[in-house]
C-alpha cells in the first residue's frame, strides 16, 4: 500500500531554526492569494490525524502547529477568509476560493486560547520548528485507512524520528488536564 503520510515529511525534514523570527503563510491561490504574518517562530509543530486539520491533497495528516494569538496577522486578501465550521473549538479560517487554513483561532474558555494554530508549511520561509510528534494517529482510520496498517504509519513515523500517539502528546494532553482540573466541579 503506496500512501503519503505528508508531503514536508515523507521523505524526512530538516531541523528548524531556534532563531528563527516569522514569515508569512500564503494560501494556495495565484491571484491574490490570502498572506497571514507570524511574527514569531511557532510550537509544537506535529504531523495531525485529526478529521477537522487541512491536509493537502494526498496526504494522511496534517502538518501543524500553534503561535500565539498576537504574533498573527492577516496582512493581505483578508477579504477571501471564512470560518471553515462556526460550531467548532478551533475556529479555522481558510480561503474561500482555494480551501486552505491560514490560522485557527480558539474563541471560547480552553487551555489553548490565546494560541492560534497555523501550517506553516504554507510558508516558502525556511526555519520554522520542525514536526516534533505525531499526534490523532489512529484517527485517520475514521477517513477510510485500513486499521490493520496503522502499525506501519506508527513504525514510519519512528523512522522518521517522531513518536506517534492517539492523541495529542503528553506535554499538551498534561496542559488540557491541568486546565480541566483548575475548574470548578458541579
Amino acid at each position: 500500500m503506496s500512501y503519503s503520510l505528508h508531503p514536508a515529511i515523507d521523505n524526512g525534514f530538516s531541523k528548524g531554526n531556534e532563531n528563527f523570527s516569522g514569515g508569512k503563510l500564503h494560501c494556495l491561490c495565484k491571484d491574490k492569494p490570502v498572506e497571514v504574518t507570524l511574527a514569531s517562530n511557532v510550537l509544537h509543530n506535529h504531523a495531525c490525524g485529526c478529521s477537522a486539520c487541512w491536509k493537502p491533497k494526498g496526504a494522511l495528516f496534517s502538518i501543524v502547529s500553534v503561535i500565539p494569538v498576537d504574533k498573527v496577522s492577516v496582512t493581505a486578501n483578508g477579504d477571501k477568509l471564512q470560518v471553515v465550521n462556526k460550531d467548532a473549538t478551533i475556529l479555522r479560517h481558510a480561503c474561500k476560493d482555494c480551501g486552505a487554513h491560514l490560522y485557527g483561532r480558539i474563541e471560547k474558555d480552553h487551555a489553548f486560547k490565546g494560541l492560534d494554530f497555523v501550517h506553516v508549511e504554507l510558508s516558502d520561509q525556511k526555519g520554522w520548528q520542525e514536526p516534533q510528534f505525531a499526534g490523532f494517529v489512529s484517527s485517520i482510520a475514521e477517513h477510510g485507512f485500513p486499521e490493520d496498517k496503522l502499525d506501519e504509519v506508527r513504525s514510519k513515523f519512528k523512522s522518521l524520528g517522531l513518536e506517534s500517539y492517539d492523541a495529542l502528546s503528553p506535554p499538551l494532553m498534561q496542559a488540557l488536564a491541568d486546565f480541566a482540573a483548575k475548574k470548578p466541579s458541579l
